[in-house]
């Protein structure tokens, strides 16, 4: 690691046990428009953004045609495009009625044109992470996931994910078609996909936790965090995102944001080092 680099200081994992990344990664939902809709405010500050985080090290980006919709995926394209040495992970399985608006949408038709929308707009001919976003519980698992399994039979997809999965889920997944990395809501304080995070462990499975720096009510002014906070000179949120790379070897948390400042300091977390005592403290906090 350099420091110019600092989240090279988090690790590597292998994806797939092949595709190998840094573990800090970045999350490309907040570069978008306000209830993850439409154009972001300033559309340079976002491709900034996106710039900074790959000169920080930052070599995994996770985004969704849902984000925008397709604007998250477009930006990716203009700010880093060819992807030297960057892994674009995106995800299919919703369609938007507007801002906070989402419906899960299965249906095999339908993911497969999400899968050629993805590629033409990231200008590429192979998808290295492609994740359903939600099971539709009204489409049969594995006729879903076939069109997973088809893409990655013709070269169009290198690896498969799932997002919000129970462990029952995973495996009955996993009978189907290989799955390389599953992405459901984990943090400080929602620790409720840990039996989830174990068995990915187990099998070598990422695990990608989406909103990894929520914090909630321990980053108030007298709140337990807070004095962790003064105690080591790190940030709640740097503390959140430390505490979740030593939480397990296949932690790959994606912390997203639409400022060069919180990217910066997110991605300091990389090498900030927690002690055990620090870490017992940390995973004592609870809701």
């Amino acid at each position: 690691m350099t420091s110019a680099q600092p989240v090279h200081a988090s690790g590597t994992f292998s994806i797939g046990g092949e595709l190998e990344v840094h573990r800090l990664g970045f999350g490309a939902m907040r570069i978008v428009g306000k209830g993850v809709w439409g154009d972001p405010p300033d559309r340079a500050t976002a491709v900034q953004v996106l710039r900074r985080a790959v000169e920080l090290g930052v070599d995994f980006v996770d985004t969704a045609d849902s984000y925008g919709p397709f604007v998250s995926e477009d930006l990716i394209r203009e700010a880093l495009h060819p992807y030297d040495h960057v892994v674009v992970a995106t995800k299919a399985g919703f369609t938007r009625q507007g801002p906070d608006r989402w419906t899960v949408v299965g249906d095999p038709a339908y993911l497969q044109q999400c899968l050629e929308m993805s590629l033409r707009r990231l200008g590429t001919d192979t998808i290295d992470l492609w994740q359903l976003h939600r099971i539709d519980d009204r489409v049969p698992l594995e006729d879903q996931l076939g069109v997973f399994a088809d893409a990655v039979q013709a070269g169009k997809v290198r690896y498969v994910g799932l997002s919000e999965v129970s462990v029952e889920q995973l495996e009955a997944a996993q009978a189907i078609v290989p799955i390389a990395t599953v992405q459901n809501r984990f943090n400080l304080t929602d620790r409720t996909s840990e039996a989830l995070l174990d068995r990915a462990t187990e099998a070598g499975v990422g695990f990608i936790p989406w909103h990894p720096v929520d914090v909630g009510r321990h980053a108030a002014a007298d709140g337990p965090l807070a004095h962790i906070a003064a105690r080591t000179g790190l940030t709640p949120a740097q503390l959140a995102i430390a505490w979740l790379l030593r939480r397990s070897p296949a932690m790959l948390p994606i912390p997203g944001t639409g400022s060069v400042g919180h990217l910066e300091e997110n991605c300091a977390a990389a090498g900030a080092e927690i002690d055990d005592a620090t870490f017992a403290e940390l995973d004592a906090l609870r809701g």
